[in-house]
């Protein structure tokens, strides 16, 4: 059937126009619900450099011992065990896949920073993610309101 009235072509024209301004709009949403999730990897990203930089700076610390001292160690929680430490030769590391290996103090904070290095390198990536996504919503919202106008 053909369209041979104007008023026809106006209702096909705007429904597909319409349609196109939809589907800029569910572009934004997964766009958004994109964004979302490298927010909480960001984060989780985030907590776990901190807890590596703790760790190296606990291991430095541990490491200017030069005789038996009293420390407060954290165990989770807010909450707090005094004990005396004296330094050590070793220590226990994770090394991968949960196997722990004696390392020294260097050797430690050597796997630490590499380990601190690796995950600055994802969360570089992620924030690439981060901003590529957020141009892709910016010009699909800026499209459909566009089309909305025109």
């Amino acid at each position: 059937m053909a369209l041979t009235k104007s008023k026809d072509i106006m209702e096909v024209l705007k429904m597909t126009k319409d349609e196109e301004v939809s589907r800029y709009m569910m572009i934004v949403e997964q766009c958004k619900e994109q964004l979302n999730q490298l927010e909480m990897q960001s984060q989780y990203i985030q907590a776990a450099i901190m807890d590596y930089n703790k760790a190296r700076l606990t291991i430095e610390q541990l490491n200017k011992l030069e005789k038996e001292t009293e420390m407060l160690i954290p165990i989770g929680g807010g909450t707090f065990i005094n004990t005396t430490a004296k330094k050590q030769e070793k220590i226990l590391v994770d090394v991968g896949a949960g196997i722990v290996a004696e390392k020294t103090y260097d050797e430690a904070i050597k796997k630490i920073d590499e380990r601190i290095q690796n995950i600055e390198k994802s969360q570089a990536r992620i924030d690439e993610m981060i901003q590529n996504i957020q141009k892709q919503g910016e010009d699909a919202a800026e499209k459909a309101q566009k089309l909305m106008y025109e």
